[in-house]
């Protein structure tokens, strides 16, 4: 299962209303660190396809929902469980870091 893309008009019932966890990777095109975790991201949403989304909204191109979360630096990570953020990770971390926080919040 690769990642998915969620844009302003998706975000509600992508992962607000979604009925497993959705951890959201707030991403730009610009953003070398973006980039770097990327491939990480695809590999762990393979791996973890059954326990949580992975999804990924470009803030250039979405500006109102980073906006209304106060995202100010990216990568920035926000895993939803239930409709309501329950973690945070910001800035770019090896594979193995990414997915050992992402299971212990799981």
């Amino acid at each position: 299962m690769a990642t998915t893309a969620v844009t302003d008009a998706s975000f509600k019932s992508d992962v607000l209303e979604s009925d497993k966890p959705v951890l959201v990777d707030f991403w730009a095109d610009w953003c070398g660190p973006c980039k770097m975790i990327a491939p990480a991201l695809e590999e762990l949403s393979e791996e973890l396809g059954d326990k949580v989304t992975i999804a990924k909204m470009d803030i250039m191109e979405n500006p109102g929902i980073p906006g209304e979360m106060g995202v100010q630096s990216i990568p920035y990570l926000v895993l939803f469980k239930n409709g309501e953020p329950a973690a945070q990770m910001r800035g770019a971390a090896p594979k193995g870091q990414l997915k050992q926080w992402l299971e212990s919040e799981l």
